[in-house]
């Protein structure tokens, strides 16, 4: 089976800011992490700063920094990069699907084992949810497997 195809375009410009994880593919990095979310910024070089900021298992934990670099890989379409938060590894990095407002976005390894869903806003809809899915299912990508990520209400 093939890997699932990115959209065909991302503003990088529009794309930038911080975006909460609302749901996740568990495994084992991510376990316990609660009130997390990303942060991107472009670099003068042309790479992104993408940061991963969580608290441990609860909120009142003290937050914690990733500090990690992306690297556009399609220049066409911006929706494929790399990602290290420790040099020399790096991950795959997917955009899946994006809102056309840019409010959401889904993203990925290349194989979609592993998928996000995040948002502009701590919380999501259950509605919009139930769009996400169903984009996602036409792109062959499993969301029985995603996890809500707790994220404080405030």
């Amino acid at each position: 089976m093939s890997n699932p195809s990115a959209v065909q375009y991302v503003d990088l410009d529009r794309y930038m800011g911080r975006w909460y994880v609302i749901r996740n593919t568990p495994y084992f990095l991510e376990k316990d992490k609660v009130a997390s979310y990303d942060t991107y910024t472009k670099r003068s070089d042309g790479k992104i700063e993408a940061d991963f900021t969580f608290k441990k298992n609860n909120f009142n934990s003290p937050e914690k920094i990733w500090k990690g670099v992306g690297v556009v890989q399609d220049t066409k379409s911006n929706a494929v990069w790399k990602v290290s938060f420790l040099w020399p590894l790096s991950s795959d990095y997917v955009v899946y699907a994006l809102d056309k407002e840019y409010t959401w976005v889904v993203v990925g390894t290349k194989n979609a084992d592993l998928v996000w869903v995040l948002s502009r806003t701590r919380q999501l809809s259950d509605d919009i949810y139930r769009t996400i899915c169903a984009v996602l299912k036409d792109k062959n990508i499993a969301t029985d497997k995603l996890v809500i990520v707790p994220q404080p209400t405030n």
